[in-house]
């Protein structure tokens, strides 16, 4: 098994280097760019963008002096064409002076020692933006996504047990129900009744924590952390019962028909020893093999939506408004930290597997 993991973490390198290629061709080749987006500012609010950009008025190149810039006359010049050397200045600015496989591998380089550099607009480390919104983002996923194993397992195993029953068909009804309502729709529907907007006001509209939290004891801090935690995750486990209690549902009945099932029982062994003792490691498999895309598709990219309806500023929102906002190092330094958190889950998804079921041997197919 050693082997087999020393060989999966060298196999990230070329796949992570891969995505990262792929994704960068595709970008460069989109219209638009972090330029366009500056120059589009100065024909609004020349002192604005150029302060983002360069970090001061004397910076900027292209004669552009800071009297003109208070002035206004900036803006006149980008509606009526601006000077060649004011764009090499811009473009020396962002990087973009560099050949693009040069640029590329600047950038990879940079990243296999974490050094995401600055974001374009936001004069910020992104190490330091992304710091940030971690909490936000790994509380509502983690919370997400243990809840949702811990209510769907066991109703999977239920209605497995009870298929065809009352019960596996009034419970089928709610799940469809609950997935085919958005949970964003939900969120908002949580609002209106729980969060002030029409009938009670017993939990909060906005925010991780309250506004006095340094203040609260330690147990109080914890209590406030949860009350603001129950609305969005409750509104992002709604939508993931469906794929999960039905998968947890079909599993086990497809390990309950097996002879070995059979066997057990016909040796006399309890159906709740056969259920637990050898249906579940069996059934547990492929619900474990969907944990690393669940996590990360309710860490990264589930969460955007709530994360605006709450307030709640995550990744998922710092992902989004990069992508708008053509902030490469942002949007560049996301992918590769999710893409890299994706290939390891998924070593551990394996490594998993071998403890759940010891037969399971990754070196042995590979021989």
């Amino acid at each position: 098994m050693f082997a087999y993991i020393i060989r999966r973490l060298l196999l990230i390198v070329p796949t992570l280097v891969g995505v990262m290629l792929l994704s960068f061709l595709i970008i460069q080749a989109a219209p638009g760019g972090p330029i366009d987006r500056v120059l589009a500012e100065l024909e609004g609010t020349a002192a604005g963008a150029l302060s983002r950009v360069t970090g001061g008025e004397g910076d900027f190149a292209a004669g552009a002096d800071a009297s003109n810039v208070q002035n206004g006359d900036l803006p006149t010049r980008a509606a009526r064409g601006l000077d060649p050397e004011f764009l090499a200045e811009l473009e020396r600015q962002f990087g973009f002076d560099k050949p693009l496989h040069e640029r590329f591998l600047l950038m990879m380089g940079n990243y296999l020692m974490f050094d995401f550099g600055e974001s374009y607009f936001q004069d910020r480390r992104v190490v330091d933006l992304v710091l940030d919104k971690l909490p936000v983002s790994i509380s509502l996923g983690l919370w997400t996504t243990l809840i949702t194993y811990m209510i769907c397992i066991p109703l999977g195993v239920a209605k497995a047990v009870r298929d065809g029953s009352r019960f596996d068909l009034w419970t089928s009804s709610a799940i469809i129900v609950g997935y085919a309502i958005p949970s964003f729709l939900f969120a908002v529907l949580l609002i209106v009744v729980f969060a002030g907007g029409r009938y009670f006001d017993w939990f909060p509209l906005r925010g991780l924590v309250s506004e006095n939290w340094d203040e609260l004891s330690t147990v109080d801090k914890i209590l406030d952390y949860l009350w603001h935690m129950v609305l969005p995750v409750f509104s992002m486990v709604i939508g993931a019962f469906a794929g999960l209690t039905m998968l947890t549902k079909n599993s086990f009945l497809e390990e309950i028909g097996k002879q070995y099932v059979i066997t057990a029982r016909a040796k006399g062994l309890e159906r709740r020893a056969v259920l637990y003792g050898h249906v579940f490691r069996n059934a547990m498999l492929i619900v474990i093999a969907g944990f690393p895309g669940a996590f990360i598709g309710i860490l990264f990219t589930g969460s955007l939506l709530i994360e605006v309806i709450f307030s709640l500023d995550g990744l998922g929102l710092l992902g989004f408004k990069a992508a708008i906002d053509r902030d490469y190092p942002v949007m560049f330094a996301s992918l590769y930290f999710f893409t890299l958190i994706g290939l390891l889950l998924n070593l551990i998804s394996d490594i998993t597997y071998t403890l759940v079921d010891p037969r399971i041997d990754f070196e042995a197919r590979e021989g």
